[in-house]
């Protein structure tokens, strides 16, 4: 069996330097699509808009919670735990320096 070491053509291949340059030269990238397209969202995307809106409108703060603990605080009732404050944000860096990239 022979080996043929011959390089035979394929199509109309440009080189890489001219290809790069035709890209360059052209202007509007080839994925631009026409004006006047339409783009349908499915029932699912429908869905996804309506849960952002409802928990846009959800609020941060839980003002009845705060209210009460007002309150205690006020009449006396609100204890801190020094050592519960302490794990917590013990526990806070431990997350924050796990979720750190390497």
């Amino acid at each position: 069996m022979k080996i043929d070491n011959s390089i035979k053509p394929v199509g109309n291949l440009e080189t890489g330097e001219a290809r790069s340059k035709t890209v360059a030269t052209t202007g509007a990238p080839p994925s631009a699509a026409p004006s006047g397209d339409r783009v349908d969202l499915s029932s699912l995307s429908t869905g996804m808009q309506k849960a952002e809106a409802a928990i846009q409108s959800t609020p941060v703060v839980n003002q009845v919670r705060v209210d009460e603990i007002k309150q205690a605080i006020s009449e006396g009732r609100f204890k801190v735990d020094a050592n519960k404050v302490a794990d917590g944000l013990i526990d806070s860096v431990r997350q924050m320096l796990a979720a750190q990239p390497n």
